[in-house]
């Protein structure tokens, strides 16, 4: 017992410290009002000068390929400016006819596809693959089934003329939070991740950037040679080797601008995605590109970052052990209070998260019912406890040297009644409204000195659903439906008249 009361005391000191951490992470972005604006993506659009090479690796992703296409495409920038580099492997037909359904639907001058072959079949590779096939200036990675933003090629215009950077990570959503009893964490730790923590890693100056949404120059790419095709995460393991750069990295957040994505379709896809992320850190640790970072700050966050699958475990098997041992053990009133530390961070970790799931429903005008609530709370441990167990299923495939890509199958649930978000900025070019977007401008009070911000008249044109969108856009901003039908009735009814 001499030995135990000190051990129960400092286990418990040491889950309560990584939990106070946890919290600050998440909360970081709201811990001072004035983090929150810089964060926001620009309220005017320059004029675009940057063009941009926008890659999609796709692999047994049929089922949404052919939309996601033609929503890049769609983006509101000028064609000349951007290229669309869907990258396939050789062997995967059913996903190439779907590419080729697009290139018919576009034409070739607005897709290209890309096709390797070899045994390395997973998304570094094909990365690489594309980076070779493309031309332009700034490479962005989508994934096949991301729902863009038709602005984020303005946004990211605008702040790399203004900021002069080189990569810039915008951000990305989950969004379909009660398909099943996990989606509503899935969706809030995206949320905190990109609204919060990520602004704190861009501040340290060592990010694990995105898989999808980032914005790189080419020639950083190609000075840190590419994307590690034997690595797991090479979205994060990329970011590390461009912060041993010194490089500024920057964050954009804004609910008008983000990509939406969806959650895992089951458990064991959750699982198997997680493991994924996982084993990839550990990947990332065992290179050591961490030791390259210029502060010791910085590399005491990426040890951190990089080795958290392997405390996750044992942090989440503590929680429930120091609270059982100070209920059932006899140990001094000092220790058992210590002991209910981490039980008191927990709870707080649980209402943060039933705020953010608030905060969520209301940025994204998704409905958070009592009942979405009450199903957060009751399953708030059991989705820690599948965390943990992808942590431990990860260590134990990087123990036994298992790095197969456990891919993560999409059906694009987060198009489902897509809700209208308003644009935040004017647009610079055809996407402005007139003497709207000059009353606009006047309210929001925002002007560029360096650049004139162009404005045009559009057309506008309304979807069955009654929402009223640019006439150039293919789909409905609000229920994401198809309007190409639309379009043409439109211009039979004008050549009737």
């Amino acid at each position: 017992m001499d030995l135990l009361t000190p051990g129960l005391a400092i286990v418990s000191l040491v889950v309560f410290v990584q939990a106070l951490f946890a919290l600050y992470l998440m909360l970081y972005a709201w811990e001072h009002p004035e983090r929150l604006e810089p964060n926001r993506g620009p309220r005017e659009f320059l004029p675009p000068r940057t063009s941009f090479t926008a890659l999609l690796p796709a692999r047994g992703e049929e089922r949404v390929i052919f939309d996601t296409v033609l929503r890049v495409r769609d983006a509101l920038y000028p064609a000349e400016l951007l290229e669309i580099v869907v990258i396939c492997h050789e062997e995967d037909h059913a996903t190439i006819n779907e590419v080729k359904r697009a290139i018919d639907h576009l034409g070739p001058l607005s897709v290209r596809l890309a096709l390797f072959g070899g045994a390395t079949v997973n998304k570094p590779r094909a990365l690489n693959v594309g980076l070779a096939a493309s031309r332009h200036d700034v490479v962005t990675v989508f994934d096949a089934e991301d729902d863009i933003d038709p602005d984020i090629f303005n946004v990211v215009n605008t702040v790399m003329v203004q900021e002069d950077v080189g990569i810039v990570q915008a951000g990305v959503q989950l969004m379909n939070m009660n398909d099943r009893w996990f989606s509503v964490h899935n969706c809030l730790e995206y949320f905190f991740w990109f609204k919060s923590r990520l602004h704190f890693h861009a501040r340290a100056g060592m990010i694990p950037l995105g898989g999808n949404t980032v914005f790189v120059r080419r020639a950083l790419v190609l000075k840190v040679g590419g994307w590690d095709e034997a690595c797991l995460t090479e979205d994060a393991d990329i970011g590390l080797r461009l912060s041993t750069l010194g490089e500024r990295i920057r964050v954009v957040y804004d609910p008008a601008h983000v990509t939406r994505e969806e959650t895992p379709l089951d458990v064991p896809a959750l699982i198997r995605q997680r493991t994924r992320w996982h084993q990839g850190f550990l990947q990332v640790l065992r290179k050591g590109s961490w030791v390259d970072l210029p502060g010791r700050r910085q590399r005491l966050l990426a040890l951190y970052t990089f080795s958290f699958p392997i405390i996750q475990l044992p942090l989440t098997l503590l929680w429930p052990l120091a609270l059982a041992a100070a209920i059932f053990l006899k140990v001094p009133l000092l220790v058992a209070m210590i002991s209910f530390l981490p039980l008191y961070a927990l709870l707080f970790q649980l209402l943060i998260t039933i705020a953010g799931a608030l905060m969520f429903g209301r940025e994204y005008g998704l409905r958070t019912s009592p009942l979405l609530i009450a199903r957060l709370v009751v399953t708030f441990v059991p989705y820690q406890a599948v965390l943990a167990w992808s942590s431990a299923r990860a260590v134990l495939r990087e123990f036994e040297g298992e790095v197969d890509w456990e891919k993560t199958e999409h059906a694009g649930a987060h198009r489902r009644g897509r809700p209208t978000l308003p644009s935040t900025a004017v647009p610079s070019h055809a996407g402005g409204a007139g003497a709207l977007g000059l009353q606009l401008r006047q309210t929001i009070g925002l002007a560029s000195a360096e650049l004139p911000v162009r404005e045009s008249p559009i057309a506008q044109a309304t979807c069955q659903c009654g929402a009223h969108a640019s006439d150039a856009a293919r789909f409905c901003r609000r229920c994401g439906a198809l309007r190409t039908d639309n379009r043409k009735r439109r211009s039979r009814q004008r050549r009737a008249r």
